[in-house]
């Protein structure tokens, strides 16, 4: 959902598997985001029907079953293929609902208690899924985990996927969200645009610093960025303090803990860095005022060499992209020598997140829907329509990718162990959305110093710690 925009935002190999995330809801009144109360008590088994090898979950042939998918940069096109394999199996049409207005139109239905069974739970106005579980109204989906996958019937689902997909999905003792595909974050820019005019991708800040001098005497903006959404700046501003001050003091500020963020020398550096390009006029005229779109639409008509971004640009942009634009994306840049992750660490992870309503009349139709989006063939499907991973590893093995996708492919392969995960944006939008994003486009309006920026992201930290409506999340180091 693009950090909670688009995917609200995209883990690979081992690294993940490091990662405890553990759901503490907060003592005090939960205010509800949509509900009418919790869950059904029967875990469900609403509608279920026997089981057998080729129908493992009991899904119940002919029963009605709806699914709601965020239709942004991703389409769903994708899902309604998915669907249409369902329909076949299970002797229904499945009623499908595409739109960028999950939460408005689904918080009436979970308050009312007839939600879709299936949602792709994404966009800038999603459900809050953090209430939604505290409240009982989501379906566990461990059967689905254990159920075989549609590729291999000696291998269960959960074995198919990256294990960041599995941590990212738990609140609490339960594993109610599946995250559907893999976003890489980063830096991303014209491979062409770079070789005509003889410029390297910085490997570091005071790298990156030296070459936007370049670029602006060139005639071009060495950055753009979406100021309407500043929260896309922290796709790539968090996880580069991150790579330079270690993954555990980026943890002590996804856990709110206090001083996370003023005692973290890397913060003073990576605020300070982009207070410098700011200072320097290194973003595009306007920049302020710009959405998503714009913001993408002026970098791809080479108005502007870098944009912070997630994987699916490549599909959301490609009315706009020339053809020979060869769209890449690169590592975090380094600190210096104290950095604490080497070069080539970069932000992966687990994004788009589905979720299956226990209140739905058919939950059990929603899962098994997602063991069909789950499958090889729709993976594949997935990564030639939007152009982007799946949660399922190796799915795209021995495929002829695009440019975009395979320098995200390539880039996740190289950074190995070393690959990022940010859960604050995940957790808290309200804090990083909107108080973080206010602060970050004043920053690079030029209109707030970085030593205020880190005053005040730690005073809305403190803030949030304290507030005993929020519902607090931990992760283990």
């Amino acid at each position: 959902m693009g950090s909670t925009s688009e995917f609200n935002r995209r883990d690979l190999v081992k690294r993940a598997a490091a990662l405890g995330i553990i759901a503490v809801p907060a003592m005090g009144t939960l205010s509800a985001c949509a509900t009418g109360g919790g869950g059904d008590a029967d875990n469900g088994t609403k509608n279920k029907g026997a089981t057998s090898a080729k129908n493992p979950l009991g899904v119940k042939k002919g029963v009605a079953t709806e699914a709601f998918i965020f239709k942004g940069g991703l389409g769903d096109q994708y899902a309604k293929d998915a669907e249409a394999d369902y329909n076949k199996t299970y002797g229904v049409t499945v009623k499908h609902t595409g739109t960028q207005q999950v939460g408005p139109k689904l918080q009436p239905r979970f308050a009312g208690g007839n939600p879709p069974d299936l949602i792709d739970n994404s966009g800038a106005d999603h459900l809050d899924m953090n209430k939604l579980s505290a409240q009982g109204q989501l379906q566990d989906l461990t059967p689905l985990l254990d159920a075989p996958s549609l590729d291999d019937p000696k291998k269960k689902v959960r074995d198919t996927l990256y294990p960041s997909t599995l941590e990212k999905g738990k609140h609490k003792d339960a594993f109610d969200v599946l995250y559907y595909a893999f976003t890489v974050y980063g830096s991303w820019y014209s491979n062409k645009l770079l070789k005509d005019k003889g410029w390297e991708y910085p490997a570091s800040l005071d790298d990156m610093v030296k070459l936007c001098a370049e670029i602006k005497k060139a005639g071009v903006a060495p950055w753009t960025y979406p100021g309407k959404y500043p929260y896309y700046v922290h796709f790539n501003l968090f996880s580069q303090i991150a790579k330079i001050g270690g993954l555990d003091k980026w943890i002590a500020i996804d856990n709110l803990e206090p001083k996370a963020w003023t005692s973290n020398d890397a913060v003073k550096q990576v605020v300070e860095h982009y207070e410098e390009l700011a200072a320097k006029g290194y973003f595009l005229q306007g920049s302020q005022g710009l959405t998503h779109i714009q913001s993408q639409t002026a970098w791809t008509r080479g108005k502007a060499v870098f944009i912070p971004n997630g994987s699916w640009v490549e599909n959301e942009a490609a009315p706009t992209t020339p053809k020979d634009f060869d769209m890449a994306v690169g590592p975090l840049f380094n600190g210096g020598s104290g950095d604490k992750m080497p070069h080539g660490t970069v932000r992966a992870e687990p994004s788009e997140p589905f979720i299956v309503a226990k209140g739905g009349k058919n939950p059990v139709g929603g899962m098994e829907m997602l063991r069909i989006l789950l499958s090889k063939k729709h993976s594949q499907n997935f990564a030639t329509k939007v152009k982007s991973l799946t949660s399922v590893q190796g799915a795209t093995d021995g495929m002829q990718l695009s440019p975009g996708l395979s320098s995200a492919a390539k880039v996740v392969k190289e950074g190995g162990q070393n690959l990022l995960m940010i859960q604050l944006q995940e957790w808290y939008p309200k804090l990083t959305d909107e108080k973080l994003g206010g602060l970050t486009s004043q920053l690079l309006t030029g209109d707030l110093k970085a030593a205020e920026w880190i005053k005040k992201a730690q005073q809305y930290a403190d803030e949030f710690a304290k507030d005993d409506s929020v519902t607090k999340f931990h992760r283990e180091g």
